[in-house]
């Protein structure tokens, strides 16, 4: 008798530790969430964590001597946003924006930057191991403003490194928060 009650358990759910284990050998991979968004006809990804909130396009207040990727800034509830171009940014020429525009505002190291982009796609759910490293096609590349490379639904997304983003080289004065100038 003994015997056949050990076997019925055979087919039994496991134990409460088995169900441990398994979540535990699910998170060996964890999962990678990004907002997904068009410039053109190229997607990027940026950490849904570093999302702020997603505004459709308002006009700006443009800043002179700044470079040409950074549009000008946006007073959002009382905090001065600069807005970077990322299709000038990336070396595609200036967007010219419209209504059907976006703002991504997205926190990089503390500060908020606002983010052109054509449009948002989705979000997105990847294991981190799907994350492909970025090749460089040449020494000179640069490519320090990606994170990697994924492919979702037949579609390649470029993952923006914001900090990469920002360290190529300096986005002007119309960065630092409160009016407060580099070196100043």
């Amino acid at each position: 008798m003994n015997q056949v009650a050990v076997s019925d358990n055979v087919g039994a759910a496991p134990p409460v530790s088995g169900a441990y284990e398994s979540s535990a050998a699910a998170n060996v991979a964890p999962s990678v969430q990004f907002i997904s968004f068009a410039i053109g006809d190229e997607q990027y990804g940026v950490d849904i964590m570093a999302v702020r909130e997603i505004k459709g396009w308002v006009d700006i207040t443009h800043l002179p001597k700044q470079p040409a990727y950074v549009r000008g800034v946006l007073n959002l509830r009382g905090a001065i946003v600069p807005i970077m171009d990322l299709r000038c940014r990336f070396g595609q020429g200036l967007t010219t924006t419209s209504p059907l525009h976006i703002m991504i505002i997205v926190q990089i190291e503390g500060r908020q930057i606002g983010l052109i982009g054509d449009r948002v796609l989705d979000i997105v759910s990847v294991e981190a191991d799907q994350i492909q490293k970025v090749p460089r096609a040449s020494a000179g590349a640069a490519t320090d403003f990606l994170a990697g490379l994924v492919t979702h639904d037949n579609s390649m997304i470029a993952l923006i490194d914001l900090p990469g983003l920002l360290a190529i080289d300096s986005i002007g004065d119309a960065a630092l928060p409160n009016g407060a100038t580099a070196g100043h």
